[in-house]
């Protein structure tokens, strides 16, 4: 596994300690605070350290967007034009027919 693929940020900070329960788990509680991480993939390395990436759950009719490098790549690149303000003004005046969908 390279380590670029995993580490996103190689400035950590410890934050608190814990122990393991008698059922052997460890709580996370303090460390996901306001956050909406959903699990963990977990790493380990040959000397028995252990990163714990946080992932979010999404719905599975978007996944496709996420498999497919070019139409992400598309997406936010359109996502950061609109932030740029590099917008287009369409051809076409679409409000009439958004008026008629809506009834």
């Amino acid at each position: 596994m390279i380590k670029d693929e995993i580490l996103k940020d190689m400035d950590f900070e410890a934050i608190a300690e814990t122990r393991l329960d008698a059922k052997r788990r460890v709580t996370l509680g303090h460390a996901t605070m306001g956050s909406q991480v959903a699990s963990f993939k977990v790493y380990r390395n040959a000397h028995g350290q252990i990163i714990l990436d946080p992932m979010v759950s999404i719905p599975a009719h978007e996944a496709w967007l996420f498999k497919n490098r070019r139409a992400l790549a598309l997406v936010r690149q359109g996502l950061e034009d609109a932030t740029q303000g590099r917008l287009v003004r369409p051809k076409e005046d679409f409000s009439k027919a958004l008026k008629r969908h809506r009834g």
